[in-house]
């Protein structure tokens, strides 16, 4: 009896260091010759995966693949998004990956003065994203991000967003939409006291319009002050992107004396004040120079035709630019 006991002590330990050795032969092995994803999905189980990592004519080897798996809980802690699989890899990487839940991440960016039209089109044709709003959805979209707003023209940070695969639409947004509600209540809280501003929201109205306006970062503040400056006379705004906003799709590229006598709530050259929204989405910079405007005198300025400006104080200095510069 003590023999046929030593004896399968002998043959178990051999097992076991034969089995330890193979596991570990089979764990560093490679097995991905190609780089590859595996996308898991929700409801996905340790099966599953097993049988897409089959599909893809990774070899790994189940049993041992499922005892490493079961060591670390993976079989009940499978991070759900795409995963890639680098060419090179072996079984003890795919495993490594999936326990730690290292999710292949997409990316998107909104530029500074993007319309919502154009973000929205952007995420309609982003293939990584879900879908899940509709054209005829978008007002209720604003409560779906906590806005109190109805009109979401402004509401959103340009920024590049990372997301993993299927995010939804709403998700995205309501990040670009939260990260735009925190930079403006913090920029409003340092504003000049004596901007004619009476809003976070008139704030970004106005920023809007100056990204509008130039693209040049030692204009903004420029910009601002001839806006600021009008808005404390009571003067009208008279400035073309708003007119072009309340074109919509009639804007071709030009604007007629006609379009700036029509009275569209955007158009400054009839309305006073503020127009009703945001025209664009307004970036950092921009929302600064609107609650931080440069001191001066200047009531004008007309494209140089080059990205920048000139800037006049009077009527009569501001024609002799525009026949310069324009005419």
């Amino acid at each position: 009896r003590s023999i046929v006991a030593f004896t399968g002590l002998m043959v178990l330990g051999l097992l076991l260091i034969w089995g330890g050795m193979h596991y570990q032969i089979l764990l560093k092995k490679v097995v991905v010759t190609d780089t590859t994803s595996l996308e898991i999905k929700k409801g996905d189980t340790l099966d599953s995966v097993i049988r897409q990592l089959k599909a893809r004519h990774i070899a790994i080897h189940s049993f041992w693949f499922k005892m490493f798996a079961y060591r670390t809980h993976l079989d009940r802690m499978l991070k759900v998004g795409e995963y890639v699989l680098n060419k090179g890899a072996t079984a003890a990487d795919i495993l490594a990956l999936l326990t730690e839940g290292k999710t292949r991440r997409y990316a998107i960016t909104f530029p500074e003065g993007w319309s919502f039209k154009q973000i929205f089109q952007a995420i309609k044709d982003n293939p990584n994203l879900q879908h899940t709003l509709s054209d005829d959805e978008l007002t209720e979209l604003m409560t779906k991000v906590g806005s109190d707003k109805s009109h979401p023209e402004g509401l959103f940070f340009p920024d590049t967003y990372y997301f993993e695969k299927n995010s939804s639409d709403v998700e995205l947004l309501k990040r670009a939409h939260d990260k735009m509600q925190r930079l403006i209540a913090a920029e409003w809280q340092k504003r000049d006291q004596d901007v004619p501003l009476e809003s976070p929201y008139e704030a970004l109205i106005l920023a809007s319009i100056i990204e509008k306006e130039t693209a040049a970062a030692e204009e903004r503040k420029k910009i601002a002050g001839v806006f600021t400056r009008r808005l404390k006379m009571g003067m009208l705004l008279q400035t073309d992107p708003t007119v072009i906003y309340g074109m919509g799709d009639d804007y071709q590229g030009n604007i007629r004396r006609s379009d700036l006598r029509e009275p569209t709530p955007y158009n400054t050259y009839v309305n006073k004040g503020l127009p009703p929204t945001p025209i664009a989405m307004p970036g950092k910079d921009a929302i600064h120079a609107a609650l931080h405007p440069a001191d001066g005198d200047a009531l004008f300025f007309v494209a140089r035709g080059n990205g920048r400006h000139a800037f006049s104080a009077t009527y009569g200095a501001h024609e002799k630019y525009v026949e310069l510069y324009q005419r």
